[in-house]
């Protein structure tokens, strides 16, 4: 599993560094200047290599569980973030959602975390999901599903309470958890659909909200045309664009280049893409110059270590 863990924590930081100086830029654009390597400045001004804020609370939430699961702490961790730049690429915060801007202050000022994420609709931008990828993993040994929905449901809810951010998040995990246990990517896609589609029969929830998974619980997202996928920072387009561009690349480097030209949220949904592409092929399938490039290369390889380690003697009980 090192090589899993190590993979999608590169992964993720990789595939946010390469989205981060063309975030916004159209499809169009991109199509005709492709993002190839890890370049710098651009929209944000940033040097080549810098990750944003989708692999700095991913990280913050793997902090967080090597000591195991505490929502308070976890929460709070993410305001260090916030406050300080705490996971920072270069110790400071140059980008975060307003969903989540409004969540973390709450915290900040004695909010619980059971209550401070956004609950209205509009509320539904792609800032839980982007920081999923560690609870996959600390959630390996979890056989209970509704308690993994609930664990899922608690810390996408810090930021982001509405259901179907959720439920977004709960797939993403799922999923996750799949490849960990087949190698093949459409088995494990499959099998993340069984499991999911089982789950939502037993439980009282929005038919409504379901549906609007339909594209990835019920079809099979790979098989959809590119310009029926949607990149924007809208929670169920970043799932759909980043799984559609997994199950239809074969290595990691063509994983998210594809999910960065699409154009958009480049960031995220290089990040989200990025993390399972990491951990599917591995650390071995990442090119060691964006290793090398990565900010806080070192530290992160440290942080996989530590969390590998804290998974194998910890639980979700």
């Amino acid at each position: 599993m090192q090589q899993q863990i190590t993979g999608a924590f590169y992964g993720i930081a990789i595939g946010d560094a390469l989205g981060v100086p063309v975030e916004f830029k159209t499809r169009s654009y991109l199509s005709e200047n492709p993002i190839a390597a890890l370049t710098g400045y651009g929209c944000w001004n940033q040097p080549a290599g810098t990750f944003s804020d989708d692999s700095s609370l991913t990280f913050c939430t793997a902090e967080s569980l090597l000591t195991g699961y505490d929502i308070v702490a976890m929460a709070q961790t993410f305001v260090r973030w916030a406050q300080q730049g705490y996971w920072g690429a270069h110790n400071e915060v140059f980008d975060i959602g307003h969903t989540t801007r409004r969540a973390l202050q709450r915290v900040a000022t004695g909010t619980s975390p059971d209550i401070s994420g956004g609950f209205e609709e509009f509320e539904n931008g792609n800032g839980a999901l982007m920081r999923m990828m560690p609870v996959a993993f600390f959630l390996i040994k979890e056989n209970d599903i509704h308690r993994r929905y609930l664990l899922v449901k608690e810390i996408s809810g810090i930021t982001h309470q509405h259901f179907r951010s959720v439920l977004g998040c709960f797939i993403y995990v799922e999923f996750l958890r799949a490849l960990l246990s087949s190698g093949n990517l459409q088995e494990a896609y499959q099998q993340m659909q069984r499991t999911i589609n089982a789950y939502v029969n037993t439980q009282s929830f929005n038919p409504a909200e379901i549906k609007i998974y339909e594209r990835v619980l019920l079809q099979n997202i790979a098989t959809l045309r590119e310009q029926q996928i949607y990149s924007s920072g809208y929670v169920v387009h970043t799932l759909e664009s980043s799984l559609w561009c997994l199950l239809n690349t074969s290595d990691y480097r063509t994983c998210v280049l594809r999910a960065v030209n699409l154009g958009g949220d480049t960031d995220t949904t290089g990040a989200v893409a990025g993390a399972a592409a990491g951990l599917h092929y591995g650390i071995d399938n990442i090119a060691s110059e964006w290793i090398q490039q990565v900010a806080k290369s070192t530290e992160i390889g440290q942080l996989a270590n530590r969390f590998m380690a804290a998974i194998n003697t910890t639980s979700t009980q």
